[in-house]
């Protein structure tokens, strides 16, 4: 059961939803102002992870998405790398 985070794009609220079943028809509207507009969002977490057994970490880098803000990608090694 994945809970998922939105942004509305009309009041900037984030706001959660819970999903219960993957197949399950959910409408989705802002708890603030009701608007249908929305982003999803990319929950913080706090799981560290370290490096592998062959030594290699995961990689955070940062960009400018908008003025003002920034966007993150990790990066995570996996076979083959």
């Amino acid at each position: 059961m994945p809970i998922f985070e939105f942004r509305c794009l009309e009041c900037g609220n984030i706001f959660e939803k819970l999903f219960i079943d993957g197949q399950e028809q959910v409408e989705i509207k802002c708890p603030r102002c009701n608007s249908e507009s929305f982003d999803r969002v990319i929950s913080k977490t706090n799981y560290v992870m370290g490096a592998g057994k062959d030594g290699k970490k995961p990689k955070l880098t940062s960009k400018s998405c908008s003025p003002g803000s920034s966007c993150y990608t990790l990066e995570l090694p996996g076979p083959g790398e």
